[in-house]
């Protein structure tokens, strides 16, 4: 029900903002304070944004502060909703992948085509969820495929081949990534494999799993549900016999994170990267495992926008085009990498990323956005999500009936598809 009213609640204060026109900026009698609500506390990434925003504000008179707001990632898109329906919008904000249809299609956006700089250089299937129509309403700053973080310390100890030498092999499998997995967690006292930001919750995690089989949430045009197909069915079967069968993942209500070395391999994206710490363990990022179709990335994506009714608009739609600019891009890279064609190169990104090597760069960023796909998005996405949770819940238990789960999974989001 909470779910129902925050869906609600983001359709009618998206519409309020797109209905009301532009923003406040004529009204203004002196510099201007702008707010730009993010989902990192990261102190890297913080300190990353300052730098840039301090560079504005020394050549804009205008702009008296730029602050950045955390807010925490597990309910961003609810709290960002609740701010906008309170009549507290920020001037700028990040935008999850999974809820850019809600958002670009809502009005509520103000067009960003007269203010991103070269915007020839952006890569279209990049910028694709972003627009509608030719207009782009959300610059797609973070495309970031996902890769596999691999403790080589942990993997050693256990007696297991190293995945690198498996990749260049050809044999980076699922099947060897969880064999893998379930052998670190047989001989050590860690965990295998983890799916960071799964949590038995976050379910559109698992495409980064799932993909590799072919399966997909829903069909290209949203309609139909993808959870019943045999495809489907295949990959959570044997994600599910890799939890409860061969140990290879941690269970329901257990956690372990690699960056602490708790684990010997995690499913993220290069921005975790800051978490690494100097000579704590030997380590490697590579590319998502081959399933049975063969090799496949899958994208998470971050928008930044300008809400129109926001309260400087025009300023922060300035402030958006500096720090969306090729040289802030490229400083942005060191975390996000860009939907910018001229700065995927395993050269410029070695720049601004020290902790990764050209050939790891090259292997799971460029080769990952010209070949991925991005994480599942639909309209409605806040009720959807919900349901397919709600829906799979009971999957996560030794003696599931995986086929009936699923299959429940679609009997409970069909109506929502249909719209």
């Amino acid at each position: 029900m909470r779910n129902r009213i925050m869906t609600a609640a983001l359709a009618a204060s998206l519409l309020g903002l797109a209905a009301c026109g532009g923003g406040d900026d004529g009204g203004s009698d002196g510099p201007v304070s702008l707010r730009m609500t993010i989902w990192s506390a990261n102190e890297a990434h913080l300190a990353l944004f300052d730098e840039i925003a301090d560079a504005y504000l020394a050549d804009n008179p205008d702009v008296a502060e730029i602050s950045f707001d955390p807010l925490p990632f597990e309910n961003y898109t609810t709290t960002l909703t609740t701010q906008i329906a309170g009549g507290n919008p920020p001037d700028l904000a990040w935008i999850f992948e999974s809820s850019a249809p809600d958002f670009v299609t809502s009005g509520a956006l103000a067009p960003l085509d007269d203010v991103v700089t070269d915007a020839d250089d952006l890569v279209d299937s990049a910028t694709a969820l972003w627009r509608d129509g030719d207009t782009l309403y959300a610059y797609p700053f973070s495309t970031s495929p996902f890769g596999v973080f691999v403790n080589r310390d942990l993997i050693t100890e256990a007696g297991q081949p190293d995945p690198a030498a498996q990749l260049a092999a050809g044999e980076w499998t699922w099947d060897n990534a969880v064999g893998t997995a379930a052998a670190v967690n047989s001989a050590t006292d860690r965990a295998g494999l983890v799916i960071r930001d799964f949590d038995y919750q976050g379910w559109d995690y698992l495409s980064t799993l799932w993909t590799g089989w072919g399966a997909q949430a829903w069909s290209d045009d949203g309609r139909e549900c993808g959870f019943a197909d045999p495809a489907m069915v295949d990959a959570m079967t044997f994600l599910h016999q890799a939890v409860f069968t061969a140990g290879a993942l941690p269970g329901p209500g257990t956690t372990a994170d690699f960056f602490a070395g708790e684990a010997a391999m995690t499913i993220t994206q290069i921005s975790r990267a800051s978490l690494l710490t100097d000579d704590a363990f030997d380590w490697d990022l590579l590319p998502l495992p081959a399933g049975p179709v063969g090799e496949y990335a899958v994208i998470g994506q971050g928008g930044v926008a300008v809400l129109q009714r926001g309260p400087n608009a025009e300023a922060a739609a300035d402030f958006l085009g500096y720090l969306t600019n090729p040289e802030n891009s490229a400083k942005l890279a060191q975390f996000f990498p860009p939907p910018r064609q001229s700065l995927l190169t395993a050269d410029t990104l070695a720049q601004t990323n020290p902790l990764l090597t050209p050939e790891q760069l090259q292997q799971v960023v460029i080769d990952g956005i010209a070949n991925g796909v991005v994480k599942p998005s639909h309209t409605d996405s806040a009720e959807i999500s919900q349901a397919v949770r709600a829906a799979l819940d009971p999957l996560w238990q030794a003696d599931a009936d995986v086929p009936g789960v699923l299959a429940g999974v679609c009997t409970a989001i069909e109506p929502l598809l249909a719209g």
